[in-house]
């Protein structure tokens, strides 16, 4: 059973501890995703209000969360569709051999 452990983290410029059973290194790089987003809404954004940049930063997550799944799902339905290419394939020459076998 893994440990919950507590984390220091920094985020659009607040520490944060953050309690996890997640290793550290993926704690911290979590925090630098989110802080590389805040900082592309600050590139973009002159909204200076914290709460538009962390909202802004939270669609422009979700958006990432979204069309990751979207590639996701498409990939496993390009694998689901090679797999039963193959195993028609391998079922074709299987049943091939098959009757090469019979004797009359």
């Amino acid at each position: 059973m893994v440990k919950e452990k507590t984390i220091e983290i920094k985020v659009f410029g607040q520490t944060f501890s953050v309690k996890s059973d997640a290793d550290e290194d993926h704690i911290k790089a979590v925090a630098d995703y989110v802080n590389g987003k805040v900082e592309e809404i600050l590139k973009k954004t002159r909204s200076v209000s914290t709460l538009n940049v962390a909202i802004l930063t939270a669609l422009n997550i979700a958006d990432d969360l979204l069309r990751e799944r979207e590639k996701r799902i498409a990939l496993m339905k390009e694998i689901k569709a090679k797999s039963r290419n193959i195993a028609e394939k391998i079922e074709i020459k299987i049943g091939e051999e098959e009757h090469k076998n019979i004797i009359i």
